[in-house]
C-alpha cells in the first residue's frame, strides 16, 4: 500500500480555495486538476509499505504528542520541473514542529527525513504527461496577472495517515487512521 501523512484542509479553507481556482479549472480544463477532498498538506512521504511497516508507522504516529498547527496559506506557485500548480503553506513554527516530530517518530520503521528542504503545499493541479504542456505554461502566465487573493488560515487539530492510489485519471486518497494534536 503507497500511505503518506498529511494534514486535511478545514471545510472553511477547502471551499475558498474551491471558489477562487474554479475559473482556472475551467479555462486550463487540459490540466489534471486534484479533486478538492483530496486537498491536503503532506507532511511525511512514505511510499510503498506492506502490513508490517504500516502496523509499525501506525504505532509511532500514536506516539506522537504534537500542538494544534497553525496552517496558514500563501501564494500560488509552481513547481516547474514537476509540471505542479499549488497554494504554498506558510512554515509556522507548530507545523515544522509536527513535520520534525513525525519523521523521528518513524525513524523505527526505516524511513528517514527528506534531504530537501520541508516545503509544505497544497496541490491543485498536474500537467498531463513528462513533456512541455502549452496548458500549464498559459496557467503560470494567467496566475502571475492575477491578483493574489487572501486564502483563509486554519489550526489543523489532528493530522491525518493516507493511502493514495494511483489511476489513469490521477490519484485518489483514503484516511487511514487519524491522530489528535493536544
Amino acid at each position: 500500500m503507497r500511505l503518506f501523512v498529511g494534514i486535511g484542509l478545514s471545510d472553511e479553507t477547502q471551499q475558498a480555495i474551491a471558489t477562487r481556482t474554479r475559473e482556472l479549472r475551467e479555462a486550463f480544463h487540459r490540466l489534471r486538476w486534484s479533486q478538492p477532498e483530496h486537498w491536503h498538506v503532506t507532511l511525511q512521504f512514505l511510499g510503498e509499505t506492506d502490513e508490517a511497516t504500516y502496523s509499525c508507522v501506525v504505532e509511532q504516529l500514536r506516539k506522537v504528542r504534537a500542538q494544534v498547527v497553525d496552517v496558514q496559506l500563501s501564494e500560488p506557485g509552481f513547481f516547474e520541473r514537476a509540471g505542479v500548480f499549488y497554494i504554498a503553506v506558510g512554515v509556522t513554527s507548530s507545523l515544522v514542529a509536527l513535520h520534525d516530530e513525525i519523521e523521528q517518530a518513524l525513524l523505527p520503521c526505516g524511513f528517514e527525513p527528506e534531504e530537501r528542504a520541508f516545503a509544505p503545499h497544497i496541490t491543485l493541479a498536474r500537467r498531463k504527461g513528462r513533456g512541455p504542456s502549452p496548458d500549464f505554461t498559459r496557467l503560470q502566465r494567467a496566475v502571475r496577472l492575477t491578483p493574489v487573493l487572501k486564502l483563509p488560515s486554519f489550526q489543523a487539530k489532528e493530522f491525518l495517515l493516507y493511502q493514495s492510489f494511483t489511476g489513469p485519471a490521477g490519484s485518489r486518497y483514503e484516511v487511514r487512521e487519524r491522530f489528535s494534536l493536544m
